[in-house]
C-alpha cells in the first residue's frame, strides 16, 4: 500500500489538502490510516470547513483498501505456495543454515539482535553476496543506514580469480543509504512499484535492512502512538513484500539493557511481533568467540540431543564450529 502522495493522480479526492488534514495527524501512507481510530478520524474530520470533502477523501482509501484485499486460502493452498514459490536462500555461512534447516524462507522477515560487534553485519554482507552469486541475474536489495555496507568485504567472499563472477555479483548488490525512516518507506514504496512490472531473471530475491533499529528507535520517544504506528507499518510493508514477491527479508537491530543488566532486543514488545525469525547473536570478548541462538523460528522445530557427548561440531568458514546444544536447541560457535 502506497503514500498518500502517489494516489493522488488516480485518486482525485486524496489531493494536497486531504494529505495535509492526515499529515497533521501522522497519517502519510495507507498502512498508517489502517492503524489509526477511523472513528476519532471522522470525529476530526467532521469539525474541519472542508469535511464533506475530506470524507469523500476517506471513502476512496476504503475503496482503495476494499480492491487490495487479497482472498482467503486454505491451508492446503498456503502449503502448495509455500512449497512452489518460497524457496530457501542460503546465507554462504553452513552453520547458520544448518540452524534455519537450509537458509533464509522467501516469503519470512528473518531479524538478526546483537550488541555492537557481534557480527550481524558480517552475516548481512556475507548472504547478500551468496544470494547474488548463487541467484544469478536476481538481485539483492540493500538498504544500508550507517554506513557499514562494504564492497571490499563483499569481494571476500567472492574468488577473486574469477573475475567475472565477481563482476556479476556486484552487479546484482544495489545498495541504497538511507537514514531516516521516512525514506526508506519511499525506497520501499517505489521498490514495490518497480516489483510490479518485473518477472523473470531480474526480481529481487532478497533484502536487508542494515540496521532497522537505527531509523526507528529516533521515532519512539516521547508521549504519542505516531513512532509506534510507523514501526509497525514498516515491519507490516516489509513482510507484505516478503509474501507477495516471494522475496527474503534480513533486517538487523540491536540490544539495550534489560532487566538485571541483561541485554535485550531494542524496539520493545510492540516490534517482537513482526519477525518471523529471531536469531541472538552473543560475543565472548574473553574468549573470542561469538554465539547465535533461534529465539524464535516460525516453521523450524529446534534440534536437540540426549546427552552432550554425543553434541555434534561442524567446521564452518575459517576456524568456525557449529555445535548442537541438546537442551537449548541449536546454536553456532563462531571462534575468530
Amino acid at each position: 500500500m502506497a503514500p498518500l502522495k502517489s494516489l493522488e493522480q488516480d485518486h482525485p479526492h486524496i489531493d494536497s489538502s486531504f494529505q495535509s488534514f492526515c499529515a497533521s495527524l501522522g497519517i502519510l501512507s495507507v498502512e498508517d490510516f489502517l492503524l489509526n481510530d477511523h472513528y476519532e478520524f471522522a470525529a476530526i474530520a467532521e469539525r474541519q470547513p472542508n469535511s464533506e470533502r475530506i470524507k469523500q477523501g476517506i471513502r476512496e482509501i476504503f475503496s482503495i483498501i476494499d480492491g487490495q484485499r487479497q482472498p482467503l486460502l486454505n491451508g492446503m493452498e498456503l502449503l502448495d505456495d509455500a512449497l512452489r514459490n518460497k524457496l530457501v536462500l542460503s546465507t554462504g555461512c553452513d552453520g547458520i543454515d544448518l540452524l534455519l534447516e537450509g537458509g533464509l524462507r522467501e516469503g519470512q522477515l528473518t531479524e538478526l539482535v546483537g550488541p555492537s560487534s557481534s557480527g550481524k553485519t558480517q552475516v548481512c554482507l556475507q548472504a547478500a553476496s551468496n544470494v547474488a552469486k548463487k541467484q544469478m541475474g536476481h538481485r539483492v536489495i540493500y538498504i544500508d543506514t550507517s554506513n557499514s555496507f562494504s564492497p571490499q568485504r563483499i569481494a571476500c567472499f567472492v574468488d577473486l580469480a574469477e573475475g567475472r563472477r565477481l563482476q556479476n555479483v556486484m552487479n546484482n548488490i544495489f545498495c541504497q543509504s538511507v537514514f531516516d525512516i521516512f525514506t526508506m518507506f519511499r525506497v520501499l514504496h517505489q521498490l514495490e512499484s518497480n516489483m510490479r512490472s518485473q518477472r523473470g531473471p531480474q526480481m529481487v530475491r532478497l533484502i536487508i535492512v542494515d540496521s532497522i533499529s537505527s531509523l526507528i528507535t529516533p521515532i519512539l520517544g516521547g508521549s504519542g502512538s505516531h513512532g509506534h504506528a510507523l514501526m509497525v507499518s514498516a515491519g507490516y510493508l516489509l513482510k507484505k513484500l516478503a509474501h507477495e514477491h516471494n522475496l527474503a527479508v534480513l533486517v538487523t537491530n540491536h540490544t539495550v539493557g534489560g532487566e538485571g543488566g541483561v541485554p535485550k532486543p531494542a524496539l520493545g514488545e510492540t516490534w517482537k511481533s513482526i519477525p518471523h525469525v529471531r536469531l541472538l547473536l552473543s560475543r565472548d570478548r574473553e574468549n573470542n568467540a561469538t554465539t547465535v541462538s533461534i529465539v524464535k523460528h516460525s516453521s523450524v522445530v529446534c534440534l536437540c540431543l540426549s546427552t552432550l557427548s554425543e553434541m555434534p561440531k561442524l567446521r564452518l568458514i575459517d576456524s568456525s564450529y557449529l555445535y548442537i546444544h541438546p537442551e537449548q536447541g541449536a546454536f553456532l560457535l563462531l571462534y575468530h
